[in-house]
């Protein structure tokens, strides 16, 4: 069995192959100073509740953008799992060509994403939105070339903003909704981020499919934990959860 993390800034994203089986997922929110053996146990006890052997993992795949708990992680799948993973960095084999004018820029995660992207919609041109705690897009070509993106803070990160800097704005929940004009503060951050977003996508994804793709219409993906609030508004032809695992296991196969 393959053991794939996503080590995020907000969460630890996880999940368990069985050769090409997805077989559980698990989410576990992200501390920077999360020791090895918190992490192993945490680990190996979500592993027992659904039924998997922790010596049954064979392999350990890691894309991290915390640094600083990217040694605790390795600690504990050696500690625990006796395995050193393959960590997603400079170096390793993901099959995509970069073209950032320094790759090594690109965040383990967007590389990924795109990777899985590839998987599962190949031989198409592809942007793929991903709502983490920064919102990344990030744009492949059917020739599997990396080519560029977006970053910007994501729905939760902005939300938390408004809050902490502001004096009377306070903390909502955040869903849908359908009218853009809100009556009362809660109801005017609601629809300002969910309408900010929505707008944000569409024009995102118009521009660089005007710019990169000649305006031919690419295929476009939404992942990351805040991807299916926006379902209602269709802008995205799929929506794959799991996409940054998918990449993962992808990506440990190639460097086997």
């Amino acid at each position: 069995m393959l053991l794939c993390l996503d080590i995020g800034n907000s969460q630890i994203f996880g999940g368990i192959f069985l050769e090409e089986e997805l077989k559980i997922q698990f989410r576990k929110t992200s501390q920077v100073q999360s020791s090895s053996d918190e992490l192993g146990v945490f680990l190996r006890s979500v592993l027992r509740e659904n039924q998997v052997k922790p010596d049954e993992i064979e392999e350990v795949v890691i894309c991290c953008v915390v640094p600083e708990l990217l040694y605790s992680v390795r600690a504990c799948c050696q500690k625990y799992f006796g395995l050193d993973p393959l960590v997603l960095r400079a170096g390793v084999k993901t099959g995509l060509k970069i073209l950032y004018k320094d790759p090594k820029e690109v965040g383990a995660d967007r590389i990924a994403d795109a990777v899985g992207a590839l998987v599962k919609c190949p031989d198409k041109n592809l942007i793929v939105a991903d709502f983490g705690t920064a919102t990344t897009i990030c744009a492949i070509t059917k020739d599997k070339e990396f080519i560029g993106g977006n970053i910007l803070p994501g729905v939760r990160l902005a939300m938390e903003a408004l809050e902490e800097r502001t004096a009377q704005l306070p903390s909502v929940e955040i869903k849908p909704v359908k009218n853009a004009l809100g009556k009362t503060t809660v109801e005017s951050i609601q629809s300002g981020l969910y309408w900010s977003n929505v707008g944000m996508i569409k024009e995102i994804v118009q521009r660089i499919s005007q710019e990169q793709f000649m305006g031919e219409p690419p295929l476009v993906i939404g992942t990351g934990g805040f991807a299916h609030l926006f379902d209602h508004e269709k802008l995205f032809d799929q929506v794959i959860s799991d996409l940054i695992l998918i990449g993962l296991k992808q990506i440990n196969s190639l460097n086997r």
